[in-house]
């Protein structure tokens, strides 16, 4: 849009694009509460043809139940990658004050001797400025800085955002690496390749982004996970992800397996212009390893 439209506007706009909207108060509502923009045009183009027309048949409501649906399946990864996240940090923060004790150990000598030192240098000075920041926020930070003038690692760790403890864990010498790993019977590489994906998840899930699309740069060793999925290229996708979250959750899978497909059984009723297996197909789901009917 080059110019300002009202609510009401945009929904007339829609309309003008052959989008069949069946109760204009209740989609004016959902276009107050949550914007036009994070509605339709996040998520417009899974119902749009090559040539950037809508398919026949669109609703609002249907686009608004793939937007609800995704919020939903947000909320599922948020609560399981925060899990995740709690247990690398109990890992990380043991084996670390465990080898190189609770004082002097954020040191180039204790991370990769085969990483540059500029690299490793730029994480520990990234850790010494989160510890600075919360200082005066996070009441264990004062205390101990205060009281022995160090901040120790399993203190540390409840201060740090996943992203930088993935760096950290990528930045750890390889036999620190694989005692670390050896929790969740991986390898050092694949924790390493999982940790930066689920980095990415966690950060959409928590900022609100489409998930249900979710493509990643950073390569993922599923072959290592299941050796039969065939990937279409050499991204990684959301099904890839749920996956290797298994590894971490035991039979809290299960449970969050039962949760997902329950959305995915409410979003199928809603569809009218396409079928659910194009939702699931983008996501990466093998077509072959799922029953639809009992969806």
């Amino acid at each position: 849009m080059k110019e300002y439209k009202s609510n009401k506007e945009l929904l007339e706009h829609l309309i003008s694009k052959n989008v069949i909207v069946n109760n204009k108060q209740d989609a004016l509502e959902k276009i107050e509460k949550y914007t036009y923009y994070s509605i339709v045009n996040s998520y417009k183009m899974t119902f749009k043809n090559s040539d950037g027309n809508y398919k026949d048949n669109v609703t609002f409501e249907e686009i608004y139940a793939l937007y609800n649906f995704d919020k939903n399946i947000k909320y599922l990864f948020l609560k399981y990658t925060l899990e995740i996240e709690m247990q690398i940090k109990a890992l990380m923060a043991n084996h670390v004050s465990k080898v190189y004790g609770i004082q002097d150990y954020l040191k180039q000598s204790n991370l990769d001797d085969n990483v540059d030192s500029d690299i490793k240098n730029s994480l520990i000075e990234r850790i010494n400025k989160e510890i600075e920041a919360d200082y005066k926020v996070h009441s264990a930070i004062t205390h101990y800085k205060d009281k022995y003038g160090f901040v120790p690692p399993f203190v540390l760790t409840k201060i740090l955002t996943l992203g930088v403890v993935s760096s950290y864990y990528g930045l750890l010498k390889q036999s620190d690496r694989q005692v670390i790993a050896k929790h969740f019977k991986i390898s050092d590489r694949l924790l390493k390749q999982i940790l930066k994906n689920i980095t990415i998840v966690r950060n959409i899930s928590a900022h609100n982004d489409r998930l249900f699309c979710f493509r990643s740069k950073y390569y993922l060793s599923f072959k290592d996970i299941d050796k039969k999925y065939k990937r279409k290229d050499n991204e990684t996708n959301l099904y890839m992800i749920m996956i290797s979250m298994k590894c971490f959750l035991n039979d809290d899978f299960d449970i969050l397996l039962r949760d997902f497909f329950a959305e995915v059984s409410t979003l199928k009723l809603s569809l009218s212009s396409i079928n659910i297996e194009d939702i699931l197909n983008i996501m990466g789901f093998p077509m072959n390893k799922i029953d639809l009917n009992s969806i």
